[in-house]
């Protein structure tokens, strides 16, 4: 009789112990990315140590110096010195050469290793002096930019956030349903899953200057000036999963991409995180 009990007692903790598991991993498994496929422009995995692009476009990058992999938010990402590694996206009519581009997403985790250096440090930029977009750290904050000088005479918009050090975060820069004009709340900040806030803006005309991760291979236009040489702002931290993509990710796409941010990224979660990231990369 005692035993039945005790048997009887362990069957309901484990039962309940399944169904606090399952609660835990529904937000997770119910989890179906809707983007559209058929925008992507890159999407930068690093899983395999460099920088392939795993879309369909093959937009692959090239290393400057030697980033190094390590373990990134899921599975790997590259670790960049704030001195000298960078990646070099290559032109293409799906990121700077083509346009106009009237709608826009660009996202990536990434952890900086100090915020509070006197040196921007970027995540991500295209263009120039006159038009591009762009997603930096600088004195204890997270930045995105975006501006078109030419054609329309966007003289561009910025916004920002406080971020931590050595924290994970997630940084997108959107623009949305824009026009050969400036418009309000055409140009948004995401962090962390989370709107930031909306800027005036407008569509991107193509532009030639390089497209770069990690650090600035051209000119660029933060929030305080032009910087106005090439070689700089290199990133001091671990970059992954950066994507762009000719449309606007909505509230919807943003809690899905930042859900790794709640969960650590291995043991049970890992084969649920590495099957939605596959379904995105296909």
């Amino acid at each position: 009789m005692i035993q039945t009990m005790i048997l009887q007692k362990n069957n309901t903790i484990c039962v309940q112990t399944f169904f606090c598991i399952l609660l835990l991993l529904l937000p997770v498994l119910c989890v179906d990315a809707e983007r559209d496929e058929a925008t992507v422009a890159g999407n930068w995995t690093f899983e395999d140590g460099t920088a392939t692009d795993t879309s369909k476009n093959s937009i692959n990058g090239e290393f400057v110096g030697n980033p190094k992999a390590v373990e990134g938010i899921v599975g790997k990402a590259l670790q960049f010195d704030g001195e000298s590694h960078g990646i070099n996206i290559p032109d293409t009519p799906l990121i700077n050469t083509g346009g106009p581009y009237t709608d826009r997403t660009i996202a990536a985790f990434f952890k900086c290793h100090d915020i509070s250096i006197n040196q921007k440090q970027m995540i991500f930029q295209e263009g120039g002096a006159t038009r591009g977009l762009c997603l930096y750290v600088y004195d204890g904050e997270v930045y995105v930019g975006g501006w078109n000088r030419a054609q329309y005479n966007w003289d561009g918009a910025w916004m920002s956030e406080r971020i931590r050090s050595n924290r994970w975060h997630h940084v997108a820069v959107v623009i949305r349903d824009a026009a050969d004009k400036v418009e309000n709340d055409k140009l948004e900040m995401w962090l962390d899953g989370k709107l930031v806030g909306k800027e005036a803006g407008g569509q991107l005309y193509a532009h030639t200057n390089n497209t770069s991760i990690g650090y600035v291979t051209q000119k660029t236009i933060y929030h305080d000036g032009i910087e106005d040489l090439s070689n700089v702002g290199w990133f001091g931290g671990i970059i992954d999963e950066v994507i762009v993509y000719n449309s606007a990710f909505d509230n919807a796409d943003f809690t899905k991409i930042a859900q790794p941010l709640s969960v650590e990224p291995e043991g049970k979660y890992t084969t649920t995180w590495g099957y939605l990231k596959g379904k995105w990369t296909k």
